[in-house]
């Protein structure tokens, strides 16, 4: 479990970066300010939740099990938070409305608390 933490928060990191610079340097000629600071909204909580499956594949008070928990929440967090968010933000530019994905970006923070949540509590819960 911890190569595979380890694995995905380096590509979720590595991909925040890569839509970082773009947002920064290819998007902002098409894109509103509210839309860039979304966009970038997405990049940091992608970049964020790839550093904490980093952390978490070192906790050695964490099980495989947890771990596993954590990785699904955290990566079904991101996936629909921030990808949505990014959907959102440049549909416009792309010629496509996908509004219908509103809802599902607080869904996808809903995931990413529950998985700091449960982390916690696992944390918290360990005895040596």
């Amino acid at each position: 479990m911890e190569k595979k933490l380890l694995v995905t928060g380096s590509l979720l990191v590595v991909i925040g970066v890569i839509l970082g610079a773009m947002g920064a340097h290819a998007l902002e000629n098409y894109l509103t300010t509210d839309q860039l600071e979304s966009f970038e909204t997405g990049v940091r909580y992608q970049i964020y939740h790839g550093l904490a499956l980093l952390v978490f594949s070192q906790v050695s008070l964490l099980s495989n099990a947890a771990k596993k928990v954590i990785w699904w929440l955290f990566l079904a967090g991101v996936v629909l938070f921030s990808f949505s968010i990014y959907g959102l933000t440049t549909q416009d530019m792309m010629g496509v409305d996908i509004s219908f994905l509103g809802p599902v970006t607080p869904v996808g923070g809903l995931f990413l608390i529950s998985g700091w949540i449960y982390g916690i509590i696992k944390i918290a819960r360990f005895n040596p």
